[in-house]
């Protein structure tokens, strides 16, 4: 039986500026339904909290009649969470989940990193899930000029539309198609008047051990049918039947994201050697590690019961989490790549290597124009 994960789960809220981050941030603490959250933000001054929120305030904290609290960060991001938590276990805080909300023109990589890497707060956090704003107004440009928003889109769960009432429905179609070319993997809700249900906000990740196969699936976008830059190339997986949710409209040109990221996914009906997915993570890091925006999947591997998830942003990975309560009958593993600098040509021949057999290895990274015996095996 697997072990019940009681770490706190956190939702990294980002968004470009002006995306309509605190109109979302206002509206879920707003709501009953959300929960105790500890909203973690940059400086109280920063966020236009709505005053009838506020019950009572410190310089540190502010209480929400809604049982949230929010609290400012005052130097390093994990110390702040490091005392929260220390709060949460004395007793003189109470919450059950955390949103940390960026600045606008933050990375989120390194905050990522941190959950992984940092011993103070890693044993009681865990990544739910990355919730990006983007506005339908001004965000085809911003996607286009500012690689920050495009690293925020690429590396989200969950993509939240704001500003739609000032778009044509043809314009929305073309952004959305543009996000699509970014991050296929990533669900997309429209925001009410910068409202979104609570419960599509939470629960998006898939690295927990008691997860279902539908919350795997979704997390990994499968039966999304982007725009195919890898159409006709052998070894992947056919697109679904249903036709995409939004194409772009026939009275105008496709727009065109900042081409330094693309992304790319494979499926394998058969589980994969051990040895192989070693081989090809390995060779993948030590080309092109630290432009791997982001990478994930579920990897049924021969010779094993269960399957396990995987995720990791550039050079740093989670620790894998093994589904040994799977009771699934497909055993079709799926990885999904999404990197800057990369062209999709590459991205496919690199996911291609998955395919290989053992005996196939040397010939692969020769493909790579890379000799194996300089790989840090």
């Amino acid at each position: 039986m697997n072990k019940q994960d009681t770490r706190v789960p956190v939702t990294l809220l980002t968004g470009f500026l002006g995306a309509g981050k605190t109109t979302l941030l206002n509206s879920l603490i707003r709501d009953p339904g959300a929960g105790r959250i500890a909203v973690v933000i940059n400086e109280f001054g920063d966020v236009g909290l709505d005053h009838d929120l506020i019950e009572e305030s410190t310089e540190e904290t502010i209480l929400l009649p809604s049982g949230c609290l929010c609290c400012s960060i005052r130097g390093d991001l994990m110390k702040s969470l490091g005392k929260l938590i220390a709060r949460r276990n004395s007793g003189s805080l109470a919450f059950d989940r955390v949103v940390i909300e960026t600045t606008g023109i933050a990375d989120p990589g390194p905050i990522l990193h941190s959950f992984v890497v940092d011993r103070l707060v890693g044993p009681y956090f865990r990544m739910d899930g990355i919730v990006t704003v983007a506005d339908a107004a001004t965000g085809s440009t911003t996607l286009q000029k500012q690689f920050e928003a495009a690293s925020q889109v690429a590396m989200a769960d969950l993509i939240v539309l704001s500003k739609l009432d000032l778009v044509t429905p043809a314009a929305l179609a073309r952004f959305e198609a543009q996000i699509a070319e970014i991050n296929a993997t990533a669900t997309r809700v429209r925001a009410a008047h910068g409202h979104v249900a609570t419960k599509k906000l939470f629960g998006l990740s898939a690295m927990r051990a008691n997860v279902t196969p539908d919350v795997v699936s979704k997390w990994l976008g499968a039966g999304a049918a982007p725009p195919d830059p890898l159409a006709g190339l052998s070894g992947f997986a056919p697109k679904p039947d249903k036709p995409a949710a939004l194409s772009a409209p026939t009275d105008a040109a496709p727009a065109h994201h900042n081409h330094r990221i693309n992304s790319a996914s494979i499926e394998m009906a058969e589980p994969v050697a051990a040895d192989v997915f070693d081989f090809w993570l390995e060779t993948l890091m030590t080309i092109k590690g630290p432009n791997i925006l982001r990478i994930k999947g579920i990897l049924h591997v021969e010779g094993m019961n269960w399957p396990f998830v995987f995720h990791g942003v550039q050079h740093i990975f989670d620790p894998p989490v093994p589904l040994k309560s799977w009771t699934h009958e497909d055993k079709t593993s799926r990885v999904v790549v999404i990197a800057r600098d990369m062209s999709a040509e590459d991205l496919a021949a690199s996911l291609d290597l998955l395919r290989m057999q053992a005996v196939g290895m040397d010939k692969a990274a020769k493909a790579l124009d890379v000799e194996i015996n300089e790989l840090p095996l």
